[in-house]
């Protein structure tokens, strides 16, 4: 990260959000205030690409990066597919590592991995889909993604060395590092560590209203009181990780106000529930929808109580030609398809 600083591989434009939309940060106009867009957190991405008002491209966090890397486990003369080119930042760090022309990434946007290329001399960047095709110079000793995909490809699994290590985000929180078995089948791994990634574009797009536009105006279908604080639900980041496992649809939003935390929950479609703080460590539940969404997550979390609080990485993903799954602990013990 010394060698090749962060800032090198930034745009010149990068997005702040202001509390109602994205607003651009240029470098030339306003140099302090785009370097405190890259620099501020180091657990923040700095977006680099707005798409019908919602991100569409970022550079992730540096202790992200680092973490993944990290996990990754590369060592030199390792060949490497780097999936999600993006601004090229992740991919050049892969390439000192492993060394030059060991190391091809993917990148869908084409006008993003023609910017790619010209920061990147080490590695080579094609243009295409990683979900359906896999570039030349396979099979490889190690993959790596950076954006978030809920179902890993078995072609990815096809494409590494027995032994070789798959580092991906997994949804939308945490990422996980597989290893192939000998045989190149199967590959099974942990959770390494809690993120927040851009989404597989391939993938079905996002509701844009989000909460507003899933809950709409109409009357909830039921309520009820539910006796619990919801502060962990903001604050504690086992839990939500448990609640990601548990209902991996479920989009959780948090906010506080005079009564406490309030919750609000959507599945992107059609159900959603809101829970709203009474100020004496109970909540109302309002639900709607085809499905009772709050009534799962707070199953879920009984759930995680009653398994003794995991933390994320108590849980590992495997997966085979057929199916994949998570489990608790140990690969045996089947958590959720």
């Amino acid at each position: 990260m010394a060698a090749l600083p962060r800032d090198a591989f930034a745009p010149d434009r990068l997005w702040r959000w202001d509390g109602y939309s994205y607003v651009p940060v240029d470098r030339a106009s306003d140099p302090a205030g785009w370097a405190d867009e890259l620099y501020a957190d180091p657990d923040a991405a700095a977006v680099t690409q707005v798409t019908d008002g919602l991100p569409s491209s970022s550079l992730s966090g540096p202790s992200v990066v680092a973490d993944m890397l990290d996990s990754l486990r590369l060592e030199p003369g390792h060949t490497v597919w780097d999936i999600g080119t993006g601004q090229g930042w992740s991919c050049a760090l892969a390439a000192w590592r492993a060394g030059p022309g060991l190391v091809v990434s993917t990148e869908i946007d084409e006008g993003l991995a023609v910017l790619a290329r010209k920061r990147l001399a080490a590695a080579e960047v094609f243009v295409g889909n990683a979900m359906r095709s896999v570039p030349p110079g396979g099979p490889f000793d190690r993959i790596h993604a950076t954006y978030a995909v809920e179902t890993v490809p078995y072609e990815w699994i096809e494409a590494a060395k027995p032994g070789g290590r798959i580092v991906y985000p997994w949804g939308r929180l945490g990422h996980v590092a597989l290893t192939v078995a000998a045989d190149g089948r199967t590959a099974s791994g942990w959770v390494q560590g809690l993120g927040q990634f851009m989404a597989d574009r391939s993938g079905p797009v996002p509701v844009s209203g989000g909460y507003a536009q899933v809950r709409g105006t109409g009357d909830p279908e039921s309520e009820r009181i539910v006796e619990r604080d919801l502060a962990p639900l903001a604050d504690n980041w086992d839990l939500r990780f448990a609640v990601r496992v548990a209902v991996p649809d479920a989009i959780l939003i948090t906010g506080r106000d005079e009564d406490g935390v309030n919750a609000w929950i959507h599945d992107g479609n059609a159900s959603w529930a809101a829970l709203s703080a009474r100020g004496d460590g109970s909540a109302v539940l309002h639900q709607g929808g085809p499905r009772r969404i709050g009534d799962e997550l707070l199953t879920a979390w009984s759930q995680w109580e009653t398994l003794d609080r995991p933390t994320p990485y108590d849980y590992g993903i495997t997966v085979t030609p057929e199916q994949q799954w998570v489990w608790l602990r140990e690969p045996a013990l089947k958590f959720a398809p």
